[in-house]
């Protein structure tokens, strides 16, 4: 099997979707140029606004969105693919709430694929910073894996990361690969971002591909980086740091079958029930 170029951009969105937009295209035009073959994004690659009326007024129907456009516009024009991280997309017209939505576009620049973010972040952290995500984005309730010329991905976003349960049912369900866009903060990132995603990748025996946000960004907040590929093994094969900017790496999609045959784990699972008397 031939090596699949993987190119991961890592950004510092800010609150003005077309700036974003340009960035994005950019970037794919850059990393094409350099032989990947998909490339991945991070969480809210269009958008990254804590001011929830500001952030509002710059979304749009998934249909009208400039970002979304522009990213097809240039998968088809560089003739990539393309694993858009997450827009903050209105569902509806009559929407009270978005939806933090992944694409996943090919070489012709269609949506193969689309998932939205199952597990909202709503945390209290001890550095004082509160974060509500479900005040302004309802949860998708559907998990996904999708067809590549390479084979199953698996999608995700962020604080996905916290809930194995859904790493394993998309490793069952054929994912060699899963994607994890994210925009960790600086306190949770430094704490467990490379043990959680190390986590997943050895109990699912799959590739982890998690493009980053990174750097202090228009609304104030800042984003812990650190953009990983990290093998079935538990390896981190690229660690970009905190550098915004793009990076390719080559992986081995064999890798997935050989591991998964050494420790074959996801078919030794067992039912159980828990006695907790």
């Amino acid at each position: 099997m031939s090596p699949l170029r993987l190119g991961l951009l890592q950004t510092v969105t800010g609150i003005d979707p077309r700036e974003n937009a340009a960035v994005l295209a950019a970037g794919i035009a850059d990393l094409a140029g350099q032989g990947a073959q998909i490339i991945f994004t991070p969480e809210m690659s269009g958008l990254l606004d804590r001011n929830r009326t500001r952030g509002w007024s710059s979304t749009r129907l998934e249909a009208d969105d400039a970002v979304l456009a522009a990213v097809r516009a240039a998968a088809a024009q560089h003739r990539v693919w393309v694993e858009l991280g997450s827009l903050a997309i209105r569902p509806s017209p009559e929407a009270q709430r978005l939806v933090n939505r992944s694409f996943l576009i090919d070489d012709d620049g269609r949506i193969v694929a689309r998932y939205d973010k199952l597990h909202l972040f709503d945390v209290d952290l001890a550095d004082g910073d509160r974060y509500r995500e479900s005040a302004a984005y309802a949860g998708g309730s559907v998990a996904v894996v999708a067809p590549t010329p390479w084979g199953r991905i698996g999608l995700t976003i962020c604080y996905d990361i916290r809930f194995p349960a859904l790493y394993a049912a998309l490793a069952q369900a054929g994912a060699g690969l899963i994607a994890v866009p994210a925009a960790f903060t600086r306190p949770t990132g430094a704490a467990h971002w490379h043990v959680l995603l190390r986590a997943r990748a050895i109990e699912t025996g799959a590739f982890i591909v998690a493009a980053a946000q990174s750097g202090v960004h228009a609304d104030g907040r800042a984003t812990y980086g650190h953009s990983l590929v990290v093998d079935p093994w538990g390896e981190v094969v690229l660690d970009m740091g905190e550098a915004p900017g793009g990076a390719v790496c080559d992986i081995d999609l064999g890798a997935v079958a050989a591991t998964r045959a050494r420790i074959p784990s996801l078919i030794a699972a067992r039912p159980f029930t828990v006695n907790a008397a």
